[in-house]
């Protein structure tokens, strides 16, 4: 785990939980400022099709968004900074708003069938696409730039890898086909043998 992670979300608060559940708090390492992100962070996120953001509103009601993609749409553009193209969608803006008012947040990414999850922490911006076209090459390659509203960039403060437990593996439609090909060619080849044993006899 980037030590910077929990020397930021540790708050009073929480040392104090700590003390009354355990007997003790965390101790404090004088993390640094930032944890870039590594190789192997890079191609856990850049390999995903889906993740979660939490923002927080001005009214301090914390709200998760569920975003997705094509896999690779949430890019890391260096070890310090994501960024991904929001496109039009059900017009209610919450995390737009909110990122107005409080750029603090929260991505959970998932790799179910591998039972892994990575969290990041960072400070998080909404550009609009109207006044940035210059992104385009490079965040909304995939999709029509006309469906582009905004371009969304997160500076990264730093991660953390969690355990795999109580993670159920689940799978994509892609990903149980791919598992069952070889299955199927197996009973394909089997079937085969059978009408040729059947048409001798």
């Amino acid at each position: 785990m980037a030590e910077r992670f929990l020397e930021t979300l540790t708050t009073p608060a929480v040392r104090r939980a700590q003390a009354h559940y355990y007997g003790r708090e965390r101790a404090s390492h004088h993390a640094a400022a930032r944890d870039p992100l590594g190789d192997d962070e890079r191609a856990f996120i850049e390999a995903r099709d889906s993740f979660y953001m939490a923002t927080v509103s001005e009214d301090g009601w914390p709200y998760v968004q569920h975003r997705g993609g094509p896999r690779g749409f949430l890019r890391v553009t260096n070890p310090e900074q994501l960024a991904f193209a929001d496109y039009k969608g059900n017009r209610q803006l919450l995390t737009t708003g909110n990122l107005a008012v409080n750029d603090r947040v929260t991505l959970f990414l998932m790799d179910y069938p591998n039972r892994t999850r990575l969290k990041i922490i960072g400070h998080a911006r909404s550009e609009d696409a109207r006044e940035h076209p210059e992104p385009f090459a490079t965040l909304a390659d995939s999709e029509p730039a006309r469906a582009v509203e905004r371009f969304v960039f997160v500076d990264v403060i730093s991660f953390d890898w969690n355990c795999p437990q109580y993670i159920t593996p689940r799978y994509t439609l892609a990903e149980m086909e791919a598992l069952i090909a070889p299955l199927k060619e197996r009973i394909a080849k089997l079937e085969g043998r059978v009408s040729i044993s059947a048409e001798k006899d």
